[in-house]
């Protein structure tokens, strides 16, 4: 007996080992949460916790990890990134003015590669043949776009 409270420790560290072995395998992140409390369980011991306290707090931060850590964890494995299609796509493109801009009568951009149907986001503006936009909303068939300020003007 007093051996295994002298070297506690060494057990809990090879459990820990074998519960981040099998969980190579495994890949459920469940197993590692475990090794996390063995890993507790083992600095208890170095420590001078007699065993209930080491068994004690192995359990409680394995629950903890389980409950708390993995399922952010997962969820942040498995989400992908944001995919945008379609007409969402677009928003935020560069487009050319093909057609003049007034707001009430729609003109023509190229966002792409693709003409649209467009027409100014700010109601007073007025957008002239050549000039660079980005796309900031659609509505149907129709780009509202932004003049692209550059620097200097």
């Amino acid at each position: 007996m007093d051996w295994l409270g002298d070297q506690a420790w060494a057990s809990w560290l090879a459990l820990a080992v074998v519960f981040g072995a099998l969980e190579l395998l495994s890949l459920d992140l469940f197993l590692a949460m475990l090794a996390g409390g063995a890993i507790v369980g083992a600095v208890t011991a170095l420590l001078g916790g007699p065993l209930p306290l080491q068994i004690v707090l192995a359990l409680v931060s394995s629950v903890a990890l389980l409950g708390l850590i993995r399922p952010n964890v997962v969820r942040r494995l498995h989400s992908g990134p944001d995919l945008k299609t379609g007409a969402e796509a677009l928003i935020g493109k560069r487009a050319t003015v093909l057609r003049e801009l007034v707001h009430g009568t729609p003109g023509r951009v190229k966002i792409g590669g693709e003409e649209w149907t467009a027409e100014p986001y700010d109601e007073d503006d007025r957008i002239e043949v050549g000039e660079t936009v980005d796309v900031v909303q659609i509505k149907g068939a129709t780009a509202y776009v932004l003049r692209v300020h550059r620097l200097g003007s």
